[in-house]
């Protein structure tokens, strides 16, 4: 009983921000994202070992993170009927912990290979339900390109679901990276009590009817006009809660600069940031080199990305055990 699945990590373009649920991370609206390819993660996960036991890139796991990866191995474990521990191995191919989304990419892959392993039939918004339970931005890395979680209190309303768009093929991401450690765990925790939130709640309904509208009717730069909106929106909230979190560095603020002037010089170029310093600069193919130059004259590094599809069973060859 043992497989290997690979996801990869989301951009946030209507970010989910607080919990209401925290165990079964029930979020408090519809959220919106785009899976980046080629970054991904690659799980394999076996039942029947000794003892359960999880690493992420050489280093096993301990205390909440470890506790995140067992509500995920549980839930498969109540749904196929068994009671068997499991080793789970994972290995990242981007920086974790920088605003890249990992752990979308991280429990998508494990709710994936679990699933397999452990023998269930399940169509990918189902295992979405499963990756939700390790981190609500893993649901959307499981049904992969543009995909919507909706809000909801139970596993047949709170799941994912793509959402097509013709802007699958034109989309380039180039990523300006900026390696500040960030904790998003605390940020969901906290998120209510900011005096923003109920003032960010009460325009996400709209938000992202306006979002699914534009990706409908392949519409780009309205598409990622709202995506930068909303990066400054979520980060209103963040910053304004008890723990005032700030975590944008002086190279994000250079890149948000950068973008805007590549867009008076009529450069397709919109920002987006997840709850990190690192920055999304979504464009298209025939202005990416213009962009990917922009930032890294800015002493950044930069890697160039695509739309990433669904999370995946791999070969028995590829497994990392």
């Amino acid at each position: 009983m043992k497989a290997t699945a690979r996801a990869h990590p989301i951009q946030g373009l209507v970010k989910y921000h607080g919990l209401r649920d925290p165990e079964l991370r029930f979020p408090y609206h519809d959220s919106i994202s785009v899976c980046t390819a080629p970054s991904n993660t690659t799980t394999t996960v076996e039942f029947g070992v000794a003892s359960d036991r999880f690493v992420v890139d050489g280093d096993r796991l301990q205390g909440r993170a470890a506790d995140r990866v067992s509500s995920v191995v549980d839930r498969v474990r109540a749904l196929a009927d068994i009671d068997e521990p499991v080793r789970l191995e994972s290995d990242n191919s981007f920086p974790t912990n920088v605003g890249l989304g990992s752990s979308s990419s991280g429990f998508a892959a494990a709710a994936m290979a679990a699933v397999e392993a452990a023998g269930l039939d399940l169509s990918r918004p189902e295992i979405s339900t499963i990756a939700r339970r390790g981190s609500s931005s893993a649901a959307r890395a499981v049904t992969g390109g543009f995909s919507v979680l909706y809000s909801g209190l139970n596993d047949q309303d709170c799941r994912a679901e793509r959402l097509e768009t013709p802007l699958e093929d034109e989309l380039r991401i180039v990523v300006g990276l900026v390696p500040a450690y960030k904790e998003t765990e605390h940020a969901h925790r906290e998120a209510a009590e900011s005096h923003m939130f109920e003032a960010r709640l009460a325009h996400l309904h709209g938000q992202n009817d306006r979002l699914k509208d534009a990706l409908r009717s392949g519409d780009f730069d309205r598409t990622f006009d709202l995506a930068e909106r909303d990066s400054l929106s979520l980060a209103a909230t963040t910053m304004t809660g008890p723990a005032a979190w700030v975590y944008w560095k002086p190279e994000t603020l250079e890149i948000f600069d950068t973008v805007r002037e590549l867009r008076e010089d009529a450069v397709t170029a919109y920002f987006s940031t997840d709850t990190g310093a690192t920055v999304y600069v979504n464009t298209v193919e025939e202005d990416v080199e213009t962009v990917e130059s922009a930032v890294a004259d800015l002493g950044v590094d930069t890697e160039v990305w695509e739309v990433g599809g669904p999370a995946s069973i791999l070969p028995a060859s590829d497994a990392l055990f």
